[in-house]
């Protein structure tokens, strides 16, 4: 979870900060101010106020993290709360209010600025103009694609989730200015929240995406219309230098199905999420002493009993970190808190620290700046690769959690300030890297074995990544790379529903895998006829004067035979 870090101001209107992380004041002597600005998470239920405003509040589906706009929905003492966000929430927040006996009223606002999808793709970032954003879905696909604008003799700036707030809006200013010769952003979905950026074009480079399902597991899929229409909506945005906006995408293939997601309805919200409290984990906890934190959670959630307005949230994240520190001893309470603490599980440098953090919590021992210094190695050297630039944003997230408990137990975590302090300084060690990106992605893949494809290791599988890419990195003539050409597109239009919809027969994609490599080839638009008589003709050519390819039969042959002088 993590917050723009912004200091609104609006009006001059003095508005203090408060994220899960960070207090800002906008007194200088430390005077809360009449106006706050928060996370969801981190509203307050208990304080009176006059007006309350919930932003994006059609993310109270989401799976993960539904529960705080709930929270924030039915529990905020305001005389008076405005609800912003989709349409598709309206029908169920106006339910939930009735239920409260609370009175609603719906008002509906107009983009004021006209957004185009174009009838063309753009095909290549030979064609990339000022002001274009590219919108990839994989950090691979980021690292890639910056590189190749680059190649090109064009600057780029990169937003991805992963970064530290302060280098997204570094990075977001640089966009920004007009007198900046960076006119290029690459980006994932991170811009679709929080940033203010000057976009004339939004590109999909692709428009699939992997996502989580209900039960937690991994799927490649679509993008949904809902997302679709928050990053488009990103270009030509009223008050930015544009008019207008316009979208589309990196492939032709592509586009048609883009605007079928665009121009369908935004599928109403139709529940709620919750998240056992930890007052009622401790009644649970109070009947059955020997349970586990992660049982108790468990055993909850399979008797909670919700109606069709509600569900409970994912919960894996949560047990995941029970169990981990479940042999550390804790009181339940500070056992929920660590277990609620927002970070990546996927990071095991940062799940190691929280391990770290609760072990010598349960002793009694405060965590001091030294120590954290000494478990981060800090003072940390500016990256020399995509690897230490990864680490780097891993320690970054290591401070965060330590400022999150700080708030949470000041007393074992009594040096928030000078944390901060180095949080800053390391802040801009990773803009240095990322301003240099393309440095360390030649760095990386040069100490990389040869043909080495991937920059960095990814959660989710790649085949999704577009073959032209591919090919780029490979070679052209490369057959790695053909093979790649062919894989991408099909498996993307095969693993999505909308594929009949998009012109892809069905017929087709049964098949797929089957035949031979031209026939695939032909049949994705990637080779023509002439193109296939030609290459036979110099395959030919090659056989005849006893020069082989990669793959070829006599090499197969030759390594039949060694294998079988191996067996004898």
């Amino acid at each position: 979870m993590r917050s723009s870090k912004r200091l609104t101001m609006l009006s001059n209107v003095p508005c203090d900060l408060v994220t899960g992380e960070e207090r800002v004041y906008a007194n200088e002597d430390a005077r809360q101010a009449p106006h706050i600005a928060c996370t969801i998470e981190m509203c307050s239920t208990n304080t009176p106020y006059e007006v309350a405003v919930i932003d994006e509040i059609q993310m109270i589906r989401d799976p993960a993290r539904g529960w705080a706009w709930t929270r924030a929905l039915l529990g905020l003492c305001a005389e008076e709360i405005h609800v912003c966000g989709e349409a598709a929430a309206v029908d169920l927040v106006t339910e939930l209010m009735y239920t409260t006996g609370e009175e609603v009223e719906v008002r509906n606002y107009k983009r004021l600025t006209p957004l185009t999808v174009l009838d063309y793709a753009l095909e290549s970032l030979d064609n990339l103009r000022p002001g274009d954003c590219i919108v990839c879905f994989s950090k691979n696909d980021i690292y890639s694609v910056s590189r190749q604008i680059e190649a090109r003799g064009l600057e780029c700036a990169v937003i991805y989730g992963s970064l530290p707030p302060g280098t997204k809006l570094e990075q977001a200013k640089k966009f920004n200015d007009p007198d900046d010769p960076c006119k290029i952003l690459v980006a994932t979905d991170a811009i679709g929240m929080g940033l203010n950026l000057c976009i004339r074009r939004i590109i999909f480079n692709s428009i699939v995406k992997p996502t989580v399902n209900e039960k937690g597991e991994k799927e490649i899929d679509s993008i949904p219309t809902s997302q679709a229409l928050q990053i488009a909506g990103r270009a030509g945005r009223f008050g930015s230098s544009f008019t207008q906006g316009e979208v589309t995408t990196m492939h032709r293939e592509d586009l048609v199905q883009l605007k079928e997601i665009l121009s369908e309805a935004v599928p109403p919200v139709k529940a709620a999420g919750l998240h056992p409290t930890p007052e009622q984990i401790e009644m649970f906890a109070y009947h059955l002493p020997d349970a586990t934190l992660s049982n108790l959670i468990d055993i909850f959630v399979s008797l909670s009993q919700v109606d069709g307005m509600y569900f409970v949230c994912n919960i894996d994240d949560f047990k995941f970190l029970a169990d981990m520190i479940q042999h550390i001893p804790l009181n339940l309470r500070s056992r929920y808190v660590f277990c609620t603490a927002p970070l990546n599980r996927k990071e095991p440098f940062v799940c190691t620290t929280l391990l770290k953090f609760a072990r010598q919590f349960s002793r009694n021992e405060p965590l001091t700046f030294d120590w954290l210094c000494r478990h981060t190695k800090w003072p940390l050297a500016a990256p020399k690769n995509i690897k230490e630039l990864v680490h780097l944003e891993a320690v970054h997230d290591v401070f965060d959690l330590y400022l999150w408990l700080s708030y949470r137990f000041m007393d074992m975590f009594p040096d928030a300030a000078l944390v901060r302090d180095i949080q800053k300084k390391l802040d801009d060690i990773i803009q240095v890297g990322v301003c240099n990106i393309t440095k360390l992605i030649r760095a990386s893949q040069s100490a990389a074995a040869p043909g080495t494809a991937e920059v960095v290791s990814e959660d989710f599988p790649t085949a999704k990544r577009d073959a032209r890419v591919a090919s780029d990195r490979h070679g052209a003539k490369s057959p790695e790379a053909l093979s790649i050409a062919v894989e991408a597109p099909a498996l993307r239009r095969a693993r999505n529903p909308r594929a009949s919809r998009s012109g892809t027969r069905q017929e087709d994609l049964k098949s797929y895998g089957r035949g031979s490599l031209a026939n695939r080839l032909l049949r994705e638009g990637l080779l023509t006829q002439e193109m296939l008589r030609q290459l036979e003709s110099e395959w030919q050519d090659q056989h005849r004067n006893g020069r082989y390819g990669f793959g070829s039969k006599r090499d197969d042959q030759h390594s039949s035979k060694e294998t079988g002088k191996k067996r004898k």
